[in-house]
């Protein structure tokens, strides 16, 4: 770990390491849960889990600042489980393997969990800290923000007691959002029967990979290659070409994650093997050549001799399927017009299932405006329904408007300036953030999300910027104690 206890502030270094040690994957959080029971009890402070399956602390206030306004601290206990593809490791049982690289913190073979972890791990150290001023504060570490915000969503009425809520899942040290988009997922499914493969055919396993994938959110507007929408144009051109059929596609594995490898298995005549490796080493050259200046790791394009299924994907179904894949939109569609440098509408084409008689597809949406974000989700079902699946949508969240009136901003703004003698940056994001749900039910509340720097979360490189969190730490410091009165 290269001492990564060591590094400063140590209150929030040796949490975060604790954090790294708990395997805590969305959809596996019961460790997690108890592992931050245990630690509000030997903190002192009251801690209970919710009906949602939120961690919630409570820490009273220091003496002569009971009368300040209350102030929730809010981050998410799950992370991202994304690994590289030689790497064994499992999320559900295995500790995350930190280390320092130069000015950052980094995870071995797997996504390091900075996102949401240091935020957690801010709130444990103000939550166990004997020497801050502060008035009331409650923390809510909400369960499952990855895959569909459950325990924002679920949060009870009445849970929370504050006036000002400090969102830490933010990633960039010196910017401060005061809105995000909101998103929804939406899912396309068909169940088909299964046809019998030529028994003459062979069949070859194409993957794609090496690209960089990234968070969905703050990272679409970079025009990143996706592993799915790059497969398509290959599977395609073979099926034209080469007589080549569908037997299975997997390609990436969660909502909010552009997809950095998928794999295919197509089954063709035996004679047309070669040519259908050769097509992939054309493909991997097009495919490096545009996005030569993007991703940067190297794009693979693998064909692999494998022994030939029994069944595969129907024809008809097969080339409607394809069609679908084509004309889904990925990407970009609008960018704010108020706040040009940031995306108003996107979607992500995250998630690709085919085989033994189901497809599936799956895309977040995304959109800080609701007519737009129903335009998009429109989009999409009119592409897939159009191949005959049922397209349904779920987990919808409202964007956060932003207040550049807030109280709390401002406040933030003066003590950065005070602290680091230059001005903070306000910004809005396109990435979904909890707040807008949490608003939804605290409609009162005044709120700013913050946190240190960090880069390409919900990938294998993700890192923590190291000199940020010390600042990240006393701006958190000085705003708790100087807090206005209710």
């Amino acid at each position: 770990m290269n001492d990564i206890q060591n590094l400063n502030p140590k209150c929030i270094w040796k949490n975060f390491y604790a954090l790294t040690q708990v395997p805590r994957p969305s959809g596996h959080l019961e460790r997690i849960q108890q592992f931050l029971l245990e630690f509000g009890k030997q903190a002192g402070v009251e801690a209970f889990k919710d009906p949602a399956g939120n961690i919630v602390f409570r820490k009273p206030a220091t003496p002569g600042f009971e009368n300040r306004k209350g102030i929730i601290l809010q981050a998410h206990m799950d992370m991202v489980p994304q690994k590289t593809p030689e790497s064994n490791h499992n999320f559900e049982t295995d500790p995350i393997q930190p280390w320092i690289d130069g000015e950052w913190v980094k995870a071995t073979g797997t996504t390091l969990g900075a996102d949401n972890g240091l935020g957690v791990a801010a709130i444990m150290a103000i939550m166990e800290a004997k020497d801050l001023q502060h008035g009331p504060i409650d923390a809510l570490i909400t369960r499952d923000e990855e895959t569909g915000m459950f325990g924002a969503n679920e949060l009870p009425e009445g849970e929370l007691q504050g006036d000002i809520l400090l969102n830490l899942d933010s990633e960039h040290w010196g910017k401060f959002v005061i809105g995000s988009a909101g998103g929804i997922d939406v899912t396309a499914t068909l169940d088909y029967k299964e046809v019998e493969t030529d028994k003459d055919d062979a069949a070859v396993r194409v993957t794609i990979k090496g690209l960089r994938g990234g968070h969905s959110g703050l990272e679409i507007h970079e025009g990143r290659a996706n592993a799915n929408k790059l497969m398509v144009r290959l599977v395609r051109e073979a099926i034209e070409e080469l007589d080549a059929r569908l037997a299975s596609w997997q390609g990436g594995n969660m909502r909010n994650a552009i997809p950095f490898k998928a794999e295919t298995v197509l089954t063709l005549p035996k004679e047309n093997v070669d040519a259908l490796k050769e097509l992939c080493a054309d493909w991997q050259e097009d495919f490096m050549d545009e996005y030569k200046q993007i991703e940067t790791i190297g794009i693979e394009v693998i064909a692999e001799d494998v022994a030939t299924p029994a069944t595969e994907v129907p024809v008809e179904i097969q080339d409607n399927l394809i069609d679908a894949i084509y004309a889904c939109h990925d990407g970009v569609i609008r960018m704010i017009p108020s706040y040009p440098d940031v995306v108003e509408t996107s979607s992500n084409l995250a998630i690709i299932n085919i085989g033994d008689g189901t497809a599936s597809v799956k895309i977040l949406a995304r959109s800080s405006r609701e007519d737009m974000k129903d335009y998009i989700v429109k989009t999409l079902q009119s592409c897939f329904s159009m191949a005959g699946m049922k397209v349904e949508t779920a987990g919808s969240y409202g964007g956060w408007d932003p207040n550049p009136d807030s109280e709390i901003l401002h406040l933030l703004l003066k003590e950065y300036k005070e602290l680091f003698g230059q001005d903070g940056i306000i910004q809005v994001d396109h990435a979904g953030l909890e707040c807008s749900v949490i608003l939804g039910k605290y409609p009162h509340l005044d709120v700013v999300s913050l946190g240190p720097t960090m880069k390409s979360p919900h990938t294998t490189t993700e890192r923590a910027l190291i000199a940020t969190v010390e600042p990240f730490w006393q701006l958190l410091k000085k705003t708790l104690a100087d807090v206005p009165e209710k």
